[in-house]
């Protein structure tokens, strides 16, 4: 699944070719999203300009009009830019034509992405309205952790996946993360000391940093805005390595089930 990074590189590689560009033309292939295009939606942004984009935890904000195209790219979506000739996919499920002379595609096999226009301001939608802040911004950090985990018996690991105590740290980076501040992901998040979580805050941060600066994590579906791969792969010290020598100490990495999501980590390193 696309995670925060991979959503970043892809709005930082589409951006300057849609923002400020006029929607032209407007292709919906399939409507059969996780939520069904809705029928409207070519009225709401044909013809419209689009502003600067942004992003919300995974969803991308394209402001259109008065409005907003919300997109999710769920499990394996991406959002690509192509010359208006370049032969269509056929899990290409949206195409909008740009007067910038580049075709956006919204590519889905699973289909479990979706689009939406929102009229109103973005923040009073209720896929966004509860959203924890954002891990790179200054609302975020180990005093915002410590504080949230009180009383808290849930996993560390699966606390810092939760939408509503910081948004974007899916699987991968939760795993990286707590592997760098040395937190063993099955660890009640109730009873790590605050100068515990203001190190995992900062290794949060620095994680998906390093992974937007490369492009994003390596996974099977994904590809950025213009194509291409992320990297990030190459530089993961725990999740997927199973088995393997621990960089630092060359114990074992072991393989636990966390909330439903494999987790690895290192008994020596992590405590």
């Amino acid at each position: 699944m696309p995670e925060l990074p991979e959503v970043e590189t892809t709005l930082r590689g589409i951006a300057p070719f849609v923002e400020g560009a006029r929607i032209d033309r407007i292709n919906i292939r399939e409507r059969r999203l996780r939520s069904p295009v809705p029928l409207s939606f070519a009225d709401s942004v044909g013809g419209k300009t689009v502003g600067k984009m942004s992003r919300r935890a995974k969803y991308l904000l394209m402001p259109i009009g008065e409005g907003h195209m919300l997109w999710h790219l769920g499990m394996s979506g991406s959002l690509r830019l192509v010359k208006p000739d370049a032969p269509l996919k056929k899990h290409d499920h949206i195409e909008l034509g740009m007067s910038s002379g580049w075709c956006l595609r919204y590519h889905d096999p699973r289909r479990f992405g979706f689009v939406d226009f929102i009229a109103g301001p973005p923040n009073d939608d209720k896929r966004l309205a509860l959203l924890g802040p954002e891990p790179l911004s200054e609302a975020f950090s180990g005093d915002h952790l410590y504080l949230a985990s009180r009383n808290r018996k849930i996993a560390v690991k699966a606390f810092i996946m939760e939408n509503a105590t910081v948004v974007g740290v899916g699987n991968i980076y939760a795993t990286e993360a707590l592997y760098a501040a040395g937190i063993d992901p099955r660890r009640a998040a109730g009873r790590i000391s605050r100068e515990r979580y203001w190190r995992l805050a900062e290794a949060i941060k620095t994680v998906l940093a390093a992974a937007i600066e490369q492009g994003g994590t390596t996974l099977r579906d994904f590809v950025s805005g213009q194509g291409e791969p992320g990297y990030f792969a190459q530089r993961l010290n725990a999740y997927g390595r199973a088995g393997a020598a621990c960089r630092h100490c060359d114990t074992t990495l072991r393989h636990v089930v966390i909330g439903q999501r494999a987790t690895v980590y290192c008994p020596k390193c992590q405590r």
